[in-house]
């Protein structure tokens, strides 16, 4: 076997995650393929380049030195890539390639971008992985994306992009079947689903573990399944399951979304670009899309309105911690220039007028 390129990225990410298992999910690979590619690659460059232990994986002295040279050839060829792909789409046009995870903000984002710049069609990448969507932006790839940042699992966020907070905490709802004892509540307790089977897609950065934490810190160990959102809620509106559900998400018939007693889960929404200017392309236009869909969203509104969010019944603070300044038209930046904690209620207003709250990255 001829040692490549994609060889290098695989011995790069298995040392910067510290795990195969982590590893596989940030290359899109199957654990057992990738534990047979490392094998591969030992034997062609003659030694073992990490010791695997019950906590991870840790470099050998062998694969400390084969990562030293390594990683520059990956960093350059990811600005080759980079720089290169730059080029041509100045080239061909403008254009606006917008990357996501999963958001009723979506839609109205789209058209808003479209009606903004009728002559630049904006491009979608969805991907359950804000950390692949945030490489694939610093990569040049993407021009944006808008991800979500589990409470208690930070985004490994690559260096040189700029963040702009959208909602600084959002609260993760429940879905369950409408006919669930639970569902005639407007808030659900943990207790409640105490006999119930939950399913969380496990491939969503993040949001396994969230669950699991919350889960066992109200003294519940509940059987917990891996699927995708789209079979979670087919299940849960049998009663098979309950999942947690975005608060955006608009109840059907047969399903009932739920805010959780004390917001127990949160996710930080934010869109990351290489530069303010990319930011200003597209921050105003997701903030007017995502305030749409919250007011759509039965639960969410209602919620809001007790939490006194502005433009709902409760008026005047923040409920959803850092959005007023952003719901109202002007814009927030922590204090320090530090990373703003997921549950800091910290706004102040920027100078520079733009919206939403900038975060240095790392």
């Amino acid at each position: 076997m001829e040692l490549e390129v994609r060889h290098l990225r695989v011995l790069c990410a298995i040392a910067d995650t510290g795990s195969l298992h982590r590893a596989a999910r940030e290359l899109g690979m199957a654990q057992p393929s990738l534990s047979t590619q490392l094998r591969r690659i030992e034997q062609t460059l003659g030694g073992q380049l990490f010791v695997r232990t019950r906590t991870g994986c840790r470099p050998t002295p062998l694969g400390r030195a084969v990562l030293s040279r390594a990683r520059p050839l990956v960093s350059e060829l990811a600005a080759l890539v980079t720089e290169t792909r730059a080029a041509a789409a100045r080239a061909g046009g403008p254009q606006l390639r917008i990357g996501a995870t999963a958001s009723r903000a979506i839609p109205g984002w789209l058209r808003r971008l479209r009606a903004r710049t009728p002559r630049t069609e904006p491009t979608l990448q969805m991907d359950v992985s804000a950390n692949s969507l945030l490489r694939m932006v610093a990569a040049g790839r993407l021009d944006m994306a808008f991800v979500h940042e589990v409470e208690g699992s930070p985004l490994r966020v690559p260096s040189g992009l700029c963040l702009r907070v959208l909602v600084e905490r959002e609260p993760q709802f429940v879905c369950l079947a409408v006919d669930h004892p639970a569902a005639a509540r407007h808030e659900v307790r943990l207790r409640d689903l105490a006999a119930d089977r939950w399913m969380v897609d496990s491939t969503v950065d993040g949001e396994w573990d969230a669950l699991c934490r919350v889960l066992r810190a109200a003294g519940l160990r509940p059987d917990m399944l891996h699927g995708d959102y789209l079979t979670a809620y087919s299940l849960a509106a049998t009663g098979e399951v309950v999942t947690v559900s975005q608060p955006t998400a608009r109840p059907r018939s047969d399903l009932a979304v739920r805010p959780l007693l004390g917001d127990p889960i949160g996710v930080r929404l934010l869109l990351a670009a290489r530069s303010e200017d990319e930011l200003d392309r597209g921050y105003a236009e997701l903030e007017e899309a995502y305030w749409e869909a919250a007011r759509q969203a039965p639960a969410y509104r209602e919620w809001l309105g007790r939490a006194g969010a502005p433009g709902t019944a409760g008026g005047g603070a923040a409920g959803v911690t850092g959005t007023a300044d952003a719901a109202a038209g002007t814009g927030a930046v922590d204090a320090a220039g530090a990373r703003v904690p997921l549950s800091s209620p910290a706004a102040l207003p920027r100078p520079d007028g733009r919206g939403g709250r900038r975060v240095p990255a790392g």
